[in-house]
């Protein structure tokens, strides 16, 4: 069950409307981080150059005046790397608002039978964004402080940003159908499913540059793994038309 909605999800990374989400979502990322990098260097020059001037080369010669160029080119490509460390996580907190298009496309594909979902609020979708965000980093700063246990700290970053995507990842795809408790009451039914799920994610997670497809994967995996566990529990409360 999970290799399958697995194999659906890759998939459907190809489909063309998934791909416009994509690059939709890279597009916005590169351009909140390339408004973040000119509001910090126009502060940098602003307001902290001045000051190194004054305090640090206050008899620096006129013909060394090459050094501050040199300096301030130095400075924002130093700037333009370290905002480059952002693009993964800030690449995930743009696509939180963009989950719902992808599940669209996919019930839409290969469940037009069923009853459709419904998109979450933009409050909660955003809400939800911002929670996932915490969530990657969250988990990877735990995930670094136990890096220096010998023995668990591969498998520490595995099993925490695999139960915490796992879990944030279902109840986004079973609140398209069910309220919030029942979604949270359905993961936690079928919790080892969702652990396993996750670890799938935790792992793709940990490619670069393939991560930046992480949340677009994500949420392809829960769309088709909770499909899955509604048809083969029938019983756990009823899906919201």
């Amino acid at each position: 069950m999970i290799l399958q909605a697995t194999r659906l999800s890759l998939a459907n990374l190809f489909d063309s409307r998934t791909r416009g989400v994509f690059w939709k979502v890279l597009g916005l990322t590169l351009l909140a981080l390339s408004v973040l990098w000119f509001a910090l260097r126009e502060s940098f020059v602003a307001f902290v150059w001045p000051w190194l001037q004054a305090a640090m080369m206050p008899q620096l010669p006129d013909w060394a005046g090459w050094l501050a160029v040199v300096f301030g080119i130095l400075a924002s490509l130093g700037l333009a790397v370290a905002l480059s460390l952002l693009l993964a996580p800030v690449t995930a907190l743009v696509a939180g608002l963009f989950l719902d298009d992808v599940a669209e496309v996919i019930e839409q594909r290969d469940y037009p039978l069923d009853p459709p979902g419904a998109a979450l609020p933009l409050g909660q979708a955003i809400a939800g964004s911002v929670k996932f965000l915490g969530v990657v980093v969250l988990a990877n700063l735990l995930a670094l402080f136990l890096l220096f246990v010998p023995g668990v700290n591969l498998v520490a970053f595995f099993l925490v940003n695999g139960y915490l995507l796992g879990r944030e990842f279902f109840e986004f795809a079973a609140m398209r159908h069910r309220t919030p408790h029942e979604a949270r009451q359905f993961r936690a039914k079928h919790a080892p499913t969702v652990l396993l799920a996750g670890l799938l994610i935790a792992g793709f997670l940990a490619v670069p540059l393939v991560n930046l497809l992480t949340p677009l994967f994500a949420a392809g995996l829960m769309v088709h793994l909770h499909k899955a566990l509604s048809r083969r529990d029938p019983a756990f409360g009823t899906i919201r038309a």
